[in-house]
């Protein structure tokens, strides 16, 4: 009797650890996965250039990337486009890169297609840097990457884009060094941009 006992603990036992060991195993792997996918720096990245195709934005990696969410009629749209037009001319051959984002959350000020937005941009402000899929930059439906700058860099008082043209200065290896209001103009941090490109991290 007491050794029918000791066999049944013991199988009892056997099969406990069985289970804990099966179950441990697959949720290790799912911390893992999810350690993995957690996003380290902004080239963990893929978004969509305004015509629609992905672009992964590892493409980046050695380059200094202002990244700014733009609208075309925004009082500061003009001012902000002339001074990062002076900025990537002048330091485009230099690895420094601007990704521009329509946006149209903040009163509507980006209101039409992809189509009539690079028209603009290319035609009337002159842009000749990279212009990407309007996006949200705020709320339940902000893109990943507006979700990971705002981590990285958060705002005056909140985290969220308070307006077009918040700047996010980003260095050659993905990591957001600095983030600049709507109504900071672009020249008056290209010391900063200056600074990193000199660095010797590629």
């Amino acid at each position: 009797m007491a050794s029918t006992t000791v066999t049944n603990l013991t199988s009892f036992l056997l099969v406990g650890l069985a289970f804990f060991l099966f179950y441990r195993h697959p949720s290790s792997s799912l911390t893992l996965n999810m350690a993995q996918q957690t996003p380290k720096s902004v080239h963990d990245f893929t978004v969509k250039d305004i015509r629609g195709n992905e672009v992964p934005l590892n493409s980046y990696k050695g380059k200094v990337v202002l990244i700014v969410n733009v609208a075309s009629k925004c009082g500061l749209t003009e001012s902000n486009y002339k001074e990062l037009n002076i900025l990537y001319q002048k330091y485009k051959d230099q690895d420094f890169e601007i990704l521009a984002f329509p946006c149209n959350q903040f009163l509507r000020q980006e209101p039409g297609t992809n189509e009539e937005i690079q028209e603009t941009v290319c035609t009337k402000l002159k842009a000749e840097f990279p212009i990407f899929d309007k996006i949200d930059v705020n709320g339940n439906n902000a893109a990943p990457l507006y979700k990971f700058l705002k981590s990285e860099k958060g705002g005056f008082l909140v985290d969220g884009i308070k307006w077009n043209f918040t700047k996010f200065l980003v260095d050659k290896e993905g990591k957001v060094i600095q983030r600049y209001g709507p109504r900071t103009p672009p020249l008056e941090f290209e010391k900063d941009i200056q600074n990193l490109l000199s660095s010797s991290s590629s």
